[in-house]
């Protein structure tokens, strides 16, 4: 049964990966609304936690190696909460990082990625390890761009709960694994004091990322492994939506999570829009921009300096507008679908007007 999963899983991986140009269409997932009051405790008993599937299986950051332990999410959520449980397969838990707002993925660690508007700015990062603790902290744009990192931002009222399969910091067995369970206040990504933002039948940008290390063995105490040398190894870097490269932080390669206003057991297809699809077109044509900088010390100023390809959506073709200006450049498409503006800068903040 396990050899035919594997096979399963590797057929659809490679499907998956060759949608676009190497790097996976973003997942979705639509999470239910719930009327049941969650207990975060870290198990999966509530009755609601049964009504909805598992996420797909995490893949390599990358997108193409199937990861060693296998990491699963589920989403739910209700006015006040968003709610996520994550169970991780890992036959040596440990951890040592006791501190909130220290650097968590030195540990094996859980990350959630939020971007509530979808403009690749202004998102927000969560990180918790074994031992419950958190790091919390606002990105004004990708460290692609010049940014500010707001590690003192909290997410107040966040609750989290740990339960380990097995023995925390025992090297002597072998774990199981462990589950998360997560409810993040919606008031934590409100922008403004009356802000309605409980995002109901409505998407956001998503992802969840999971760091592994190998490890060793110093006087019984676990710590990341070291070759001959002293040279600490490389994390795996495992995650929900792939990104194509060893970085999180390109927001628009996230997953959609849809919040629909529903309760588990009703249909509900969600699909990606034609205007979202125009947008994975201008972030490639952003990077395309990005490239022609490196090389030639300036800006491309016609778009066919970037692409020598007519640029279609489901057979409907656009036609970006390259506009310079004294602080550098914007992409402009108006929408054959919608008739909006959609517009990328030099910044790779993303528009819709």
């Amino acid at each position: 049964m396990q050899f035919k999963f594997l096979i399963l899983f590797l057929f659809i991986t490679s499907l998956s990966c060759a949608q676009r140009n190497g790097v996976d269409v973003p997942n979705s997932y639509v999470a239910y609304k719930t009327n049941e009051a969650i207990v975060i405790d870290g198990e999966d008993l509530d009755s609601s936690w049964a009504k909805v599937k598992w996420s797909e299986p995490f893949i390599d950051i990358e997108g193409q190696k199937i990861p060693k332990y296998k990491t699963q999410v589920k989403m739910l959520w209700d006015d006040t909460y968003f709610y996520i449980i994550a169970k991780l397969e890992e036959p040596h838990v440990w951890g040592n990082i006791t501190e909130r707002d220290q650097v968590i993925f030195h540990n094996n660690d859980f990350e959630v990625f939020v971007d509530p508007d979808g403009d690749s700015h202004n998102y927000y990062e969560l990180e918790i390890n074994a031992l419950n603790t958190a790091w919390d902290l606002f990105v004004s744009k990708p460290y692609r761009d010049t940014n500010v990192v707001l590690n003192d931002w909290n997410i107040t009222g966040l609750k989290s709960a740990v339960k380990v399969n097995g023995t925390l910091n025992n090297p002597n067995d072998t774990d199981k694994g462990w589950v998360l369970e997560i409810a993040i206040p919606w008031a934590a990504y409100k922008t403004g004091y009356y802000q309605k933002n409980v995002p109901a039948d409505k998407f956001w940008r998503v992802n969840f990322s999971r760091v592994n290390w190998d490890y060793q063995l110093t006087n019984g105490k676990y710590e990341r492994k070291k070759d001959a040398n002293g040279k600490r190894l490389l994390e795996y870097n495992w995650v929900w939506s792939p990104m194509g490269v060893i970085n999180m932080h390109e927001p628009e390669k996230w997953g959609y999570v849809y919040f629909t206003s529903k309760e588990a057991g009703e249909m509900v297809d969600f699909e990606v829009s034609n205007d979202e699809k125009i947008k994975w077109k201008l972030f490639e044509l952003y990077r395309s921009q990005k490239a022609y900088f490196e090389k030639n010390k300036k800006w491309a100023t016609s778009i066919h300096n970037l692409t020598t390809e007519a640029i279609k959506i489901e057979n409907t073709i656009i036609n970006p507008i390259l506009e310079n200006h004294s602080q550098g450049w914007s992409i402009v498409v108006v929408s054959p679908f919608s008739g909006q503006q959609l517009i990328i800068k030099e910044d790779s903040k993303f528009t819709v007007k």
